[in-house]
């Protein structure tokens, strides 16, 4: 049990200190090592000692939520620069296109 958490948390700290260029790859990975964890901790304390199956289950269920956060994330990060862009375009030209300032 300790040694297969240990390998799992392991992989998620070196997959998260490499990061992705996006949220959603970032919270796939995050989703998944924390999903693993707990799915470890829980399949290990079910009695029957499923700790594996429990691991790559909460991996698979926290990857998916955590790119699903994250993608959400980027998608307001997209619109917020696109209204930013919009408003500043506004700003320094007129209806015709030209140049106020």
């Amino acid at each position: 049990m300790r040694k297969i958490v240990s390998i799992v948390l392991m992989s998620s700290l070196v997959a998260g200190s490499i990061g992705c260029q996006s949220k959603a790859g970032n919270g796939a990975l995050i989703g998944a090592g924390a999903g693993a964890l707990a799915g470890g901790i829980i399949g290990n304390n079910t009695g029957k000692g499923h700790t594996a199956g429990g691991a790559l289950i909460g991996a698979g269920v926290g990857a998916i939520g955590g790119a699903l956060i994250g993608h959400s994330m980027d998608e307001s990060d997209r619109k917020k620069e696109e209204a930013r862009y919009t408003t500043d375009y506004d700003r320094n030209f007129d209806a015709q296109g030209r140049r106020i300032r």
